[in-house]
């Protein structure tokens, strides 16, 4: 079959804000374009990469007019690394679009009857928000294209940095990230300048062979610290080299770790994360409550925000103490500990064992005795005898995962039928297709997003359910 050749299209005014970030406009044919790296009112010149029936996927080769709501990204690694698509969009306008996806997705996929939105809660700091950073090694780090066209001989080809999007053996070497606090940076260029300069083999993706192979750094707001390095081959001597050093250049590290995997895929959660100084975990505050954090543990990325979810889930909630809770997919159970000092009990229910384990260590923790963990598959576990056993709820509070809840579990809670439903989602268009099965028996009282991860089009959305 024959190659459609691109086509250019000339002048194109960018319109919108499209899923997952992009940016759409209209070809002279009438077929949608959809970019990256456009914001609406820009006019561009675009060439396509690639056509379908109804639309094509392009990229801005020049600009004729740059829109009033761009602003100068501050990363130098922006357009490249392709972490934060939308730095070069200001924060304000970063927070309408976002509040228009979930009103338009809750609306168009859920056919539902919206009330009053409650505005989106921004961030409190649209940069240096996470906590928690991952990076990978490379012995061969993505090249620009100004690089390969100047012809020079690149000496230092060792890279510690993010994957380029859609390829798996490429690292962009990252100098400076503007996602978590500064010392991240400091220890991720130290580290990477050490293992360089004391020839420490950077991990080869093609090849599978090297020693290092990836860099987890979590902070915490009380300034604790945890750095995880992840080995592929089991060479002692370069592996405490490297960690001593670390100890003596970083006193302030709380929890040092690491990991041997030489597997095919670099996850860590099906290997054994070994304790080299320090503590095996590090500690989040929040209002008293104290939760531990292992190097296999879910917390919330961005803690500042995850404290005011949190706070808008128990407000709309209207808890009393005479209320049993269950808490869907509640993870290490922050939400369910979170709102345990206002109900007469928290049920939660979690798939993954080592969250349940979690969550059971910190009610312990916390002096908490009004909390019961179960583990299990969401589908299965949640039927008629679990409800027998722990009672009938008044309020349930779910956060599934991005692809929605199951319609079994769907299901069983309009047979249990709740007085309430607070209904937290990272992704607004399965939440929308979820709402659409409950709207039967349930009324959207109030629905909230909630800015997590700013410079991204990502956004977490709360929906309050009442019963008819």
């Amino acid at each position: 079959m024959r190659r459609k050749k691109n086509k250019e299209f000339n002048n194109i005014t960018i319109e919108r804000v499209g899923s997952k970030g992009k940016s759409i406009g209209t070809a002279d044919d009438g077929k949608t374009i959809i970019i990256d790296g456009g914001a609406p009112g820009d006019i561009v010149n675009i060439l396509t990469t690639k056509q379908r029936k109804s639309y094509y996927q392009g990229k801005i080769t020049e600009f004729h007019k740059y829109s009033e709501i761009r602003t100068q990204p501050k990363c130098e690694h922006f357009g490249v690394c392709g972490g934060c698509k939308w730095q070069h969009i200001t924060y304000s306008e970063q927070l309408k679009f976002k509040e228009d996806e979930v009103k338009n997705n809750l609306v168009r996929i859920g056919n539902l009857t919206l009330p009053k939105i409650t505005p989106i809660k921004g961030a409190i700091n649209s940069y240096f928000y996470r906590n928690k950073m991952e990076y990978s090694f490379s012995d061969s780090r993505w090249l620009s294209l100004e690089e390969i066209k100047s012809k020079k001989i690149i000496k230092e080809k060792n890279a510690l940095g993010f994957h380029i999007p859609g390829m798996w053996n490429k690292v962009v070497d990252i100098n400076k990230c503007w996602l978590q606090e500064d010392i991240t940076n400091t220890l991720r260029n130290t580290i990477k300048d050490f293992s360089i300069k004391h020839s420490i083999p950077f991990f080869n993706h093609s090849k599978q062979t090297g020693d290092l192979r990836t860099l987890m750094i979590r902070t915490t707001s009380t300034n604790e610290v945890m750095v995880l390095i992840q080995f592929y081959s089991d060479n002692k001597n370069n592996r405490e080299l490297l960690l001593d050093f670390l100890i003596k250049e970083f006193p302030n590290i709380n929890s040092l770790l690491y990991v041997i995997n030489n597997k095919a895929n670099d996850t860590i959660y099906d290997q054994e994360v070994k304790t080299y100084f320090g503590n095996s975990f590090i500690t989040e505050k929040m209002e008293g409550l104290e939760f531990k954090i292992n190097a296999k543990s879910f917390y919330q990325t961005n803690s500042d925000q995850a404290y005011e979810l949190y706070k808008i889930v128990r407000e709309i909630s209207n808890l009393k103490k005479t209320d049993i809770v269950y808490d869907l997919y509640t993870g290490t159970g922050t939400i369910a500990l979170f709102i345990s000092k206002n109900v007469k009990k928290v049920v939660g229910i979690e798939a993954v064992p080592d969250a349940i384990d979690a969550a059971k260590e910190n009610a312990i923790n916390n002096k908490i005795l009004n909390t019961d963990f179960h583990v299990g598959d969401m589908k299965s576990i949640f039927n008629d005898d679990f409800i027998k056993l722990n009672g009938n709820p008044d309020v349930i509070i779910t956060d599934p995962p991005r692809d929605g809840m199951h319609k079994k579990v769907i299901q069983q809670i309009k047979n249990i039928s709740p007085k309430k439903i607070i209904y937290v989602s990272c992704n607004s268009a399965t939440q929308a297709r979820d709402l659409e099965l409950l709207k039967d028996q349930y009324n959207i009282m109030n629905s909230q997003a909630v800015d997590m991860f700013p410079q991204t089009h990502h956004v977490e959305n709360v929906v309050l359910l009442k019963k008819k």
